[in-house]
């Protein structure tokens, strides 16, 4: 098998595309969150805090020098304030996206429970038919009157069997001389 033609099945599978679009969707929400915390909610949050933007905020380690041509050696703190309440608007919205679905995914489950339960197969049929057919056959002497006894198949010829027979009438009859 080529290498294309493995590619293309590859990419052909329905979870690498829908991978790909989620991806895709992840990028493009990720630049309205950011746009969200450092246009809407930061400024309003700076100006309580006395009208400091939080992307500015650092800890300067080593002042720029003019003279030296040096540049700042600062820990941004602010941005790092800034992508922390980026992380947790997004996780906010992704946990709220899984709970619709699995909501979503129960509601789905309990309507198939509540739907009429599937036909019986051929095999659960006929045993229906024999499991009704029983209960009517011994139902029936019941009705007349008659005491349902089950019926015994007729015992074979054997020695043994005739034995037996001609013992229970020998004692048949030597209860009723009696």
């Amino acid at each position: 098998m080529s290498v294309v033609k493995e590619f293309r099945e590859f990419i052909a599978r329905g979870n690498v595309i829908d991978l790909a679009v989620g991806v895709i969707i992840g990028a493009a929400f990720g630049k309205i969150v950011t746009s969200l915390v450092e246009q809407v909610v930061m400024p309003p949050i700076g100006l309580l805090l006395g009208s400091v933007d939080f992307s500015d905020l650092k800890l300067i380690l080593k002042p720029a020098d003019a003279a030296a041509k040096t540049e700042e050696v600062a820990v941004l703190y602010g941005a790092f304030i800034n992508t922390i309440i980026q992380f947790l608007i997004v996780a906010v919205a992704v946990f709220l996206m899984v709970k619709l679905v699995n909501h979503l995914r129960r509601m789905d489950a309990q309507k198939t429970e509540d739907a009429a339960p599937a036909a019986p197969t051929a095999t659960e049929t006929l045993l229906m038919e024999i499991r009704d057919g029983l209960k009517a056959s011994r139902a029936a002497p019941a009705r007349a009157g008659a005491l349902a006894a089950p019926v015994a198949p007729r015992a074979a010829k054997s020695p043994e069997a005739k034995a037996i027979k001609k013992a229970t009438k020998k004692a048949k009859k030597a209860g009723k001389k009696k």
